[in-house]
């Protein structure tokens, strides 16, 4: 397709939005066109009976259409898709949009496999399509504190980054519906750690060269009391309270196939080692980053305006305050306050080509660190170098995907028209 850089494009457009997957995370296209106040969600596509349902439920059927795949969309529907669908559907979809100029949300991960996450990105690069990867992560209040200390030469030069993440709901989240099938997920370290590897990327300001993994099923497997919940949402059977200790869960998922435990070494690209743990039995659930550099480190404790990130700059024993505390932000929305930026700038992406934090390459680079991760842990814990991308791709995507604008520029009367005409 050839690429244009029309003049059509406003940041007063009123978008149509729609939503691939409307289960657990399917909500955020809705909550985004409330947040924005000039969009609204006008497609949902969702093959299932379950999440048709909950569709018809939420939505007015006069201004909100429910279809069961790509192929139903007419021409010009949509402006912009979230797919939220279960991670193995993620290429697939993407890709049918990217083909079709609709600018697409994937949530993380990416993809599955390293094959279709390049084959993503070389569908948005070859189609000029916009793609934007929901590593909401970035916009997270301690993640940015922590990433702003070191920008600000607060511990020199980093030289490693540690993440343990302790995934206190896991047997609820993670093992009682399609996350404990590898054919789905292919492994929890790309639906879990494509977040935190993604962020000690950007952290340590480089990509990963080998990694190493190991981990086991080492609890959920041995739980024979299985239940097929696929008419159901994870909020219709998590509880902290019930669910504990860990080996009383009952009502897992038919397959468990994933690991409940496990661990990835790093070596990135510009020297710096890190490493990454998940364990999905822990009481307690938060992530612990430790970031240590040539004059220092730094650690958060909390994740939430409960919490603080202490900094350590002088030679001493064990101090358990460090020499230095910075609170941790109070920002309002899901995931810490990270949601609402992260609509933020996907819409303004969508409408203008805006830059993002997020990054398709890191997102790539993500999925590739935990999928190699992933066959090391299953091979022995033999080392995987990582393929490098093609440089045409990571120019194209870093320098702000000199996108298609024609999809939008052909309905840019539509747009402000619909902007004028509804009623807010």
């Amino acid at each position: 397709m050839e690429r244009s850089t029309g003049s059509s494009e406003s940041e007063s457009a009123w978008l149509r939005l729609g939503v691939i997957g409307y289960g657990n995370r399917g909500v955020i296209a809705q909550r985004a066109a409330e947040q924005d106040g000039r969009a609204e969600v006008t497609v949902v596509i969702e093959p299932h009976p379950a999440g048709r349902r909950r569709a018809a439920r939420d939505f007015d059927p006069d201004r909100t259409r429910v279809i069961d795949s790509v192929n139903q969309l007419a021409e010009d529907e949509v402006d912009a898709v979230f797919v939220t669908s279960p991670d193995h559907l993620h290429a697939e979809q993407a890709i049918a949009l990217l083909e079709r100029g609709i600018a697409v949300f994937v949530d993380k991960p990416l993809a599955i496999t390293l094959p279709d996450a390049d084959r993503i990105l070389a569908t948005a690069h070859r189609t000029g399509t916009r793609l934007y990867v929901g590593h909401n992560m970035r916009h997270m209040p301690v993640i940015r504190l922590l990433k702003s200390l070191i920008d600000d030469g607060m511990i020199g030069e980093v030289k490693a980054v540690w993440c343990r993440y302790f995934v206190g709901d896991g047997g609820d989240r993670f093992f009682k519906d399609w996350h404990a099938d590898r054919s789905k997920v292919n492994s929890l370290l790309l639906q879990k750690a494509s977040h935190d590897l993604d962020v000690i990327n950007w952290l340590a300001g480089g990509y990963p060269r080998r990694v190493v993994g190991t981990g086991g099923q080492t609890l959920y497997a041995g739980i024979e009391d299985r239940q097929d919940r696929s008419e159901q949402l994870v909020t219709d059977w998590l509880s902290r309270k019930d669910n504990w200790p860990p080996l009383a869960q009952r009502g897992l998922n038919p397959v468990i196939d994933v690991e409940d435990l496990s661990m990835v070494q790093l070596l990135l690209d510009n020297g710096v080692l890190a490493s990454y743990q998940e364990c999905h039995y822990t009481p307690d659930y938060w992530r612990n980053y430790t970031v240590i550099g040539t004059e220092g480190r730094l650690e958060n404790f909390g994740l939430d305006h409960s919490g603080v990130v202490r900094l350590w700059n002088r030679r001493s024993e064990y101090r358990a305050n460090g020499d230095r505390e910075f609170p941790i932000p109070n920002v309002a929305g899901g995931h810490h306050g990270a949601d609402p930026a992260l609509f933020r700038e996907f819409l303004a992406f969508v409408r203008t080509g805006a830059p993002t934090e997020t990054s398709p390459v890191a997102a790539r680079q993500a999925v590739a660190a935990a999928a190699l991760a992933t066959e090391s842990m299953r091979d022995g814990s033999t080392p995987r170098d990582v393929p490098v991308l093609s440089p045409e791709l990571v120019a194209y995507f870093d320098g702000g995907q000199v996108a298609r604008t024609d999809h939008l520029a052909k309905n840019g009367l539509h747009l402000q028209q619909s902007f004028a005409e509804f009623d807010h």
